[in-house]
């Protein structure tokens, strides 16, 4: 598409400022993870804090038990999404359309309606607060990343070739293995990145899902960041959950994108 230069100098200075809108203040908490001082005023530069985070118990058992909730609940969001997104893009059922809704509703749902609701289910199934209701909980919406993923790809790839596999005598796992499989690879790789990504930065939800003695690193953070003395370590820690979030999201990004973008 043609763009005028005055379009195009428009253009960027929009880019410009909603990458400082949204970036500046990320890189000002990186900074401050330096900070000699104990405010959010950056002064001086120092290791201690990494060194004094690193070596801390509390966002270190914080931290595996988000590693932990976020594999758990990405492995079983990739195998209910995948197959949720093949019933709804390879066969032709009453209430097709109603259950793709279903199935992508709870991502735009308020995280703190689907907290309160979750939080009221395993109340009266009589569920122990733990690590298998945050687990649980965070497979709800993690399944909608994994399940837009798939459907998409799925929509893209002509049936012609699962057709062709079963034409020559291949039956169905092995269709999936050998044709399926390799062209949904990427699709399943990005949409378990996001969906890991989305478990492990998620509070709001697990803060009326997770029981006694159960505390996720965005937990640890927001139970910190208002101590004083805990405040650099806060800096440091979110500085560490930034590059976290930010590797699966740019594989993702990488994977799914449009390869011809770049050149």
């Amino acid at each position: 598409m043609y763009l005028s230069s005055m379009a195009r100098r428009v253009l960027a200075v929009f880019t410009a400022v909603a990458m400082v809108f949204m970036y500046v203040p990320l890189l000002l908490i990186v900074r401050l993870s330096f900070n000699e001082g104990q405010t959010f005023t950056p002064k001086g530069f120092t290791l201690d804090w990494w060194d004094e985070a690193l070596s801390a118990d509390g966002p270190r058992d914080a931290l595996f038990t988000s590693l932990r909730i976020a594999l758990f609940a990405t492995a079983i969001a990739l195998v209910l999404g995948t197959l949720a997104s093949f019933a709804v893009a390879r066969y032709r059922f009453f209430g097709r359309q109603t259950i793709s809704l279903l199935v992508v509703l709870p991502i735009a749902l308020p995280g703190i309606v689907t907290g309160i609701a979750l939080n009221a289910a395993f109340r009266e199934i009589g569920l122990d607060f733990g690590i298998l209701t945050v687990v649980v909980a965070h497979t709800t919406f993690c399944i909608v990343v994994v399940y837009n993923n798939v459907i998409a790809r799925l929509r893209r790839l002509s049936p012609n070739l699962e057709e062709a596999s079963a034409d020559l005598g291949a039956d169905g796992f092995t269709t999936f293995r050998l044709v399926t499989f390799p062209l949904l690879r990427t699709a399943l790789v990005a949409g378990a990145l996001l969906a890991f990504a989305l478990s492990f930065d998620e509070i709001v939800v697990t803060t009326f899902t997770a029981g006694a003695g159960v505390e996720t690193l965005p937990q640890w953070i927001f139970n910190n960041m208002f101590r004083p003395r805990q405040l650099p370590i806060v800096n440091v820690v979110a500085t560490i959950v930034i590059a976290l979030s930010v590797i699966p999201v740019w594989v993702a990004q990488r994977l799914t994108g449009d390869p011809t973008a770049s050149r």
